[in-house]
């Protein structure tokens, strides 16, 4: 038996994707360097800069790695599944449906829903870097 909910909103919009939209992927990588230069902004003195330098050389591995199995992906595909896939604007895709293993989401609401975490850890970082640079005592 299926859901009529789920046929209505299928039917209402005509395109639904299953991958993330290459953009998101940008956006996530921005907000990785984004933390990366937050980190430093604790590193007031000496004491702390090889801390920092490891925690960076984590931050570039967890983005290399999802970074070398796309681009293997991409070179994999052949010529002809490239322009048969229709890449979608990014505009087309926040408006379709983006199909999750539990239920179908706006592709607006996916794209908050990935970014939001790391926006809000790269965010609080750099409060936390500038409430440690207006405080810090004996400099």
């Amino acid at each position: 038996m299926s859901n009529p909910v789920q046929e209505n909103r299928q039917r209402a919009s005509g395109r639904v994707v299953r991958d993330l939209h290459p953009a998101v992927y940008l956006g996530l990588v921005g907000l990785t360097l984004w933390l990366g230069l937050a980190i430093w902004g604790f590193g007031y003195d000496g004491q702390t800069d090889y801390l920092l330098a490891i925690v960076s050389g984590f931050l570039f591995i967890a983005v290399a790695i999802p970074s070398t199995l796309a681009l293997m992906v991409h070179h994999q595909k052949s010529s002809h599944e490239r322009k048969s896939s229709g890449e979608a604007s990014f505009q087309e895709w926040m408006t379709g449906d983006f199909d999750t293993w539990q239920d179908r989401v706006k592709g607006r609401n996916a794209a908050v829903e990935v970014l939001l975490p790391m926006a809000a850890i790269a965010i609080g970082m750099t409060a936390f870097a500038i409430v440690l640079y207006f405080t810090q005592v004996g400099s």
